[in-house]
C-alpha cells in the first residue's frame, strides 16, 4: 500500500511573531517546518511528502527545504488539507501540523500499524492536569485525550470525509469528520516532544526541550597540500596574496577541506574524498566552500548544531598574522555561526618537515557538535 503525508504549512504564524510565518522560522538549527518533514520523508514506510503552504510562500519554502513538492492551500485549514488530499495518489495519508516539528518515527510506527485495522488514527497523551470549568467547577478528566498530529487515515475516507462535510461548518480536526461518517478512529500513544508551537514563549519551551536530547561529538580533520607556481592561494575561503598557490583537485584550500573532514567526522561520514572523488572532473578548480556547506548541510539534516570549529593553519610563509581575522569571518559566515565560535591559528614548525622547507601548507581542525543519538 501507498503511503503519503501531507505537512499542512500554510499559515500566516501571527501569534508567534518574529519576521517570518513561524512554520519556516529557525528552532533548533534549522527552519521548523524542516524537522518533520526530514522524520517524514525518511521513514520507511511512507512513500511521499508534499508540502502545503499559503499563497505567496513559495519562496520561504524553498529557503527551508529547497525544490520539493507542494501545492498552495486555502483560506482554512479544512480547505488547506483538502487540496492537498486532491494532489496526492495513495492508500494511506498522514496529515501533519507543521507546528509540531518534533516527531518520531515510533509515532508514524504506530499511527500505520492502528490503519490495518482501522479507516483512521491518531496519537494522543491523557490529560493529567486537573480541568475546572468556566465557573470554577472541577471537570472529571476520565477518559480525556490531548489529541496531535500526524492524523493517519485511509485515502478514500478520510476524501469522503471531505466531499461530505458542510462547506459552511468549521471541523476540529480530520478525526472529527472521519467520525462523523461513522468510522472508529483509533487512539494512538503520542509524545511529549509533538507539544504544538504556537506563542513567541513556546519556541524557548521547544528549543529547551530539543537540547536536552543532544550529546556532544568532536571530531578532528587534517589535511596538506602542496605549494605550486601559478595556482592561487585559497585559506580559510579567502584568496591569499602571495608567490605560490597550493596544487591539489579542487582549490585546494587546506583549511576548508581540514574543516570539512573534522565536520563530517562528527557523523560518521567518511571523508571529503568519499564525497568528492579527486576522479571526478566535476570538482576540477571547485571552490571549497561548496566541500563545506555540503558537510554542515549533512549536519542540520540529522538535527545537528554546530557549536565551535578550532582550526590550525601550518606554514612558514606566507604570514597568516595579517589574513586571520578575514578567514575567521569567512568560515563563520560559512557555516552561519557567530565569529565568536570559530578559532583560527597558525603556527610553523620550525623549519622542519616539508612545511618547514617551505613545500606546503596542512591544516588541522577540531569541531564540535550537538545532535541527537540514534541509539543505531
Amino acid at each position: 500500500m501507498k503511503t503519503a503525508a501531507l505537512i499542512v504549512a500554510a499559515g500566516q504564524g501571527v501569534r508567534a511573531g518574529g519576521g517570518v510565518p513561524k512554520q519556516f522560522a529557525m528552532l533548533a538549527g534549522k527552519p521548523m517546518l524542516a524537522h518533520s518533514y526530514g522524520t517524514l520523508i525518511a521513514h520507511p514506510g511512507v512513500d511521499e511528502v508534499l508540502v502545503v503552504i499559503g499563497e505567496g510562500q513559495e519562496d520561504a519554502l524553498a529557503a527551508a527545504l529547497g525544490p520539493i513538492p507542494f501545492v498552495i492551500g486555502g483560506a482554512i485549514r479544512r480547505e488547506s488539507v483538502r487540496n492537498g488530499l486532491a494532489a496526492i495518489d495513495a492508500d494511506r495519508v498522514l496529515i501533519h501540523d507543521a507546528a509540531r516539528p518534533f516527531l518520531s518515527p515510533d509515532v508514524i510506527d504506530r499511527l500505520l500499524d492502528a490503519l490495518n485495522s482501522h479507516e483512521g488514527a491518531i496519537p494522543g497523551l491523557p490529560v493529567t492536569d486537573t480541568l475546572v470549568s468556566a465557573a470554577g467547577e472541577p471537570v472529571p478528566r476520565d477518559g480525556l485525550t490531548r489529541v496531535q498530529t500526524p492524523q493517519a487515515f485511509r485515502a478514500a475516507t478520510i476524501r469522503a470525509a471531505h466531499d461530505s462535510w458542510p462547506q459552511d461548518q468549521d471541523a476540529t480536526d480530520d478525526a472529527q469528520m472521519v467520525r462523523v461518517l461513522g468510522h472508529e478512529v483509533a487512539i494512538v500513544e503520542g509524545s511529549r516532544a509533538l507539544e504544538k508551537i504556537t506563542h513567541t514563549a513556546d519556541f524557548a519551551a521547544a528549543e529547551a526541550r530539543h537540547a536536552a536530547t543532544l550529546r556532544v561529538r568532536t571530531a578532528q580533520g587534517f589535511d596538506v597540500h602542496r605549494f605550486a607556481a601559478g595556482e592561487e592561494l585559497w585559506l580559510g575561503g579567502v584568496r591569499i596574496p602571495h608567490s605560490h598557490g597550493l596544487s591539489g583537485h579542487s582549490d585546494a584550500d587546506v583549511a576548508l577541506h581540514a574543516i570539512t573532514d573534522a565536520l563530517l567526522g562528527t557523523i560518521g561520514a567518511g571523508d571529503i574524498g568519499m564525497h568528492f572523488p579527486p576522479s571526478d572532473p566535476q570538482w576540477r578548480g571547485a571552490a571549497s566552500a561548496r566541500f563545506l556547506e555540503h558537510a554542515a548541510g549533512l549536519i542540520a539534516a540529522q538535527g545537528g548544531i554546530i557549536d565551535f570549529i578550532d582550526l590550525t593553519i601550518i606554514c612558514e610563509a606566507p604570514k597568516i598574522g595579517p589574513h586571520q581575522d578575514a578567514i575567521r569571518a569567512r568560515i563563520a559566515a560559512l557555516l552561519r555561526l557567530p565569529a565568536a565560535r570559530v578559532s583560527v591559528k597558525a603556527t610553523t614548525t620550525e623549519r622542519l618537515g616539508f612545511t618547514g622547507r617551505g613545500e606546503g601548507m596542512a591544516a588541522q581542525a577540531i569541531a564540535t557538535i550537538r545532535i541527537a543519538e540514534t541509539g543505531e
